[in-house]
């Protein structure tokens, strides 16, 4: 397939896609978009970066374009997928305004949220929990809906939202259309996602286990004290911006204050921010007002920041799937990027993981012990380095090193028990503290500009979900 016109789309909707310079699909886009038209279902997976937010949104505008009712809902497991999902639908609908939205996250006034569902919106487009929020109050009504994607599958089901989904598509007519769509669909996901869907058509477009070939990996190994100075010197020696991964919240704000104090501009995201800060840190990123940002994997998903020149995995992500989506924030729509991953002895295991991931015939080199604190190539370690008194010490150093590597695992379970409690609600941190950390003076002003509207007392009391 050459071009959309091939496709026999809606005027209205050409119209947009010229507007918006797409003249030619995307692989995912040329074998999903005809098959979505036929009314079938879809499960499809694709590489970050090429373009599986239209491969949906397309045909699903024309459905609505040519039927006079029906709706379509779109569900994304993050707040930011959300909004990044509904700003392209809304520029595929520059042709055709009478087609209304509804953007229904947790951080934003639902009093706002429910004047936009009164206005009979076409198109709801939100986060699990938020969506129920509304069903609990009776403030939106899904029985016309007839088109139903779910975006980033297999991240909603791994971080428990499946008990929320199953709510909404109760609420949802059988007679409908689904789309599930994501970059990686380990098995388990996929054979769980399939109750939602009837005889769907499989649809892959090149590894799902396998980052983009215009993405530039490096990995470099180091000890744990080594990790900061490494950065620094990689923050110096690359050009453009950076998104610096790393696994917890708190340490992400430590993150981008450090870093800010040694002369990069640096910004810190994850979901202890609220919405607004949320909002501001993520936009002042794209507006490249900050070169760094610090993340946790709230970042890792869908966000499409095209200057996005490199990605540091400062932490190696816990999940080796999350691997794939972290690097792909690099390299979008066809350009080049380098993603670059810091590899201490105590990540052996997480990294041997990643890499049977990438490659399912990747055997660790002769001598290697995943159990050891060798690096992750296999090598023993280098001579002068700190060992056990025997066999006993190590014995001693594995059970702390796997103690603590439970303790940390039962407190991430804990985090996504919580998470799967709430739904997508987020509490809004108290202001100042901790928050202040890693934020830019503009943002710090802006955000007390709001405090003293009341926005941070009105969304304390009345915004608590996510």
């Amino acid at each position: 397939m050459e071009n959309f016109n091939q496709l026999g789309l809606p005027q209205p909707l050409l119209r947009a896609l010229e507007k918006m310079e797409f003249s030619t699909p995307t692989p995912i886009q040329a074998l999903s978009i005809p098959v979505a038209l036929q009314g079938r279902d879809i499960l499809g997976s694709a590489q970050t970066g090429t373009g599986k937010t239209a491969a949906f949104a397309i045909p699903m505008i024309a459905k609505l374009l040519n039927e006079q009712k029906g709706m379509a809902l779109i569900m994304t497991p993050t707040r930011e997928l959300a909004v990044q999902v509904h700003a392209t639908v809304k520029l595929l609908l520059s042709g055709a305004p009478q087609l209304k939205t509804a953007l229904l996250i947790g951080g934003q006034s639902m009093f706002n949220q429910k004047t936009q569902l009164r206005a009979r919106p076409r198109i709801i487009i939100g986060t699990p929990g938020r969506i129920n929020d509304h069903l609990e109050q009776n403030s939106v009504n899904l029985s016309f809906v007839n088109f139903l994607v779910l975006d980033e599958t297999d991240r909603m089901l791994d971080m428990g939202f499946g008990p929320q989904i199953d709510r909404v598509v109760r609420r949802i007519p059988r007679e409908r259309q689904t789309l599930l769509f994501s970059a990686t669909l380990p098995p388990d996901i996929v054979k769980a996602a399939q109750q939602y869907m009837r005889q769907p058509e499989r649809i892959a477009v090149g590894s799902t286990t396998q980052p983009l070939e215009a993405i530039k990996q490096e990995q470099i190994k180091l000890q744990p004290g080594d990790k900061y100075p490494t950065l620094m010197k990689q923050l110096a020696e690359r050009q453009g911006s950076i998104i610096v991964f790393v696994r917890t919240k708190y340490g992400a704000d430590k993150m981008a204050k450090k870093i800010s104090r040694d002369g990069h501009s640096a910004i810190a995201i994850h979901g202890n921010l609220n919405q607004n800060q949320r909002t501001r840190a993520l936009q002042a990123f794209r507006d490249e007002k900050c070169r760094v940002m610090v993340a946790t994997d709230i970042a890792a998903r869908g966000l499409d920041v095209p200057h996005v020149a490199h990605v540091i995995n400062y932490d190696l992500p816990r999940v080796a799937e999350e691997y794939i989506h972290r690097i792909g924030r690099t390299a979008r729509n066809g350009a080049t990027g380098s993603a670059v991953a810091f590899v201490t002895p105590e990540d052996h295991k997480l990294w041997v993981a990643i890499q049977r991931l990438l490659d399912p015939d990747f055997r660790p080199a002769p001598g290697a012990n995943e159990n050891s604190n060798a690096h992750a190539n296999g090598r023993p370690q280098q001579h002068g380095q700190r060992r056990g008194n025997g066999e006993r010490g190590g014995r001693h150093r594995h059970r702390q090193r796997d103690a603590q590597r439970h303790h940390g695992e039962r407190g991430e379970r804990n985090d996504r028990n919580e998470q799967r409690h709430r739904g997508t609600r987020d509490e809004p941190r108290r202001q100042g503290g901790r928050d202040d950390q890693g934020m830019p003076a503009f943002l710090r002003r802006e955000r007390d500009n709001d405090r003293g509207r009341g926005d941070d007392r009105q969304h304390q009391r009345r915004e608590r979900r996510a």
